[in-house]
């Protein structure tokens, strides 16, 4: 029996995103989304239900501002007291686990999905799927850009409109296209 394009993604190989499955996977997340974002917001409360449900983990007290946008949300794994700020896209291909107390600013970007450096392969919609973590009460500035693969350390602060492209340690603070520090502890 031949591997499903679901079970490549998930193993961090190629796969390709033109898949019938995964096309699915992708509406019911776009109806998720779409009932969340348009929810009158007394009646949302920090989850819309269906986003809630369709979440891999949602601690509480975790709330997420609409408009809110995401691939698959099964993938989104948010500790409690997370907060996400209006306009984050968070394109989970691979796991995105976000820790506990962390704070995301208006408009931040997690892209887990990298396209193949040919223009054959994207064309084909070949990806591979990279994971992020981000710890505990780290705070990330609106409009940030977090890359896959990428894990932000605890306490860690990523300055707005940075480029996340590599590793963040603890307790760092890290501006810029690409990011670097400018601060540690």
């Amino acid at each position: 029996m031949a591997e499903s394009e679901r079970t490549r993604m998930a193993a961090g190989q190629w796969y390709t995103c033109l898949d019938d499955e995964l096309e699915a996977l992708r509406a019911t997340a776009r109806d998720a989304v779409f009932e969340h974002n348009t929810l009158p917001p007394r009646q949302r409360g920090n989850l819309g239900p269906s986003l809630k449900a369709l979440l891999g983990a949602a601690g509480t007290g975790s709330r997420i501002e609409a408009p809110f946008h995401c691939a698959y949300g099964f993938n989104i794994f948010l500790g409690d007291n997370v907060f996400l700020n209006a306009g984050c896209t968070i394109l989970d291909t691979a796991p995105v686990r976000i820790g506990k107390g962390t704070l995301l600013g208006p408009n931040v970007q997690i892209y887990c999905a990298e396209h193949h450096r040919q223009a054959a392969g994207r064309q084909a919609g070949l990806e591979i799927a990279r994971p992020v973590e981000i710890g505990a009460n780290a705070w990330i500035g609106g409009s940030a850009v977090i890359l896959g693969g990428v894990s932000i350390g605890e306490g860690a602060i990523v300055g707005a409109g940075a480029v996340v492209t590599r590793d963040v340690p603890a307790d760092t603070t890290v501006v810029g296209n690409p990011a670097r520090a400018v601060k540690r502890g």
